[in-house]
């Protein structure tokens, strides 16, 4: 029996399970289709691109927030990274000792601190990314240029969605309504 299940052999067991269960199973499938989308896409660019330099998901992501976005605070790569601050540490520790990141303490506020990347964490970003985008293209070649575009307006929507709830429901401007 493989350890591995297709998109098909999933959904035919999501759906015998669930047959007698009150569900949107559009929605279920929508966002489960989401989430191994995101996963698929992960593992090949870990595999084909992060690999060679030893560079994990979360360790790229740090180093991508950090170079595009020029020196920002630590708290800020830790959200635009979606980790913990102490999840962070962690990273920006192993970073530093391959000689891509630095951290120094912010000149108007001792509690903060900011990342940047050394000429060695440039150079790597300048490096990878464009090998990067070359496996995001080869990903979407399957689709048409207008599928394209209809696939990343919605799912914007669903992050503009995601973001605009809070823990406890959707705010009431985020026009998502439950019931």
């Amino acid at each position: 029996m493989p350890s591995h299940h297709t998109l098909v052999e999933t959904e035919a067991a999501v759906t015998g399970r669930l047959a007698n269960v009150d569900i949107n199973a559009d929605a279920m499938h929508a966002v489960s289709s989401i989430h191994r989308a995101a996963n698929a896409s992960r593992n090949h660019m870990m595999n084909t691109v992060l690999r060679p330099h030893d560079l994990s998901w979360t360790g790229f992501v740090v180093l991508w927030s950090v170079w595009i976005f020029d020196a920002p605070e630590t708290r800020e790569v830790a959200d635009s990274a979606g980790i913990s601050k102490a999840t962070l540490s962690g990273v920006v520790k192993t970073l530093s000792a391959r000689g891509w990141l630095t951290r120094s303490q912010s000149s108007t506020d001792k509690r903060f601190a900011h990342l940047s990347l050394t000429p060695a964490g440039v150079a790597l970003m300048e490096e990878l990314f464009p090998r990067f985008n070359a496996l995001e293209e080869e990903l979407i070649s399957g689709l048409t240029p207008e599928e394209v575009d209809v696939l990343t307006k919605a799912l914007r929507k669903v992050v503009t969605t995601a973001e605009s709830m809070s823990a406890d429901g959707p705010r009431p401007e985020s026009g998502v309504t439950h019931g």
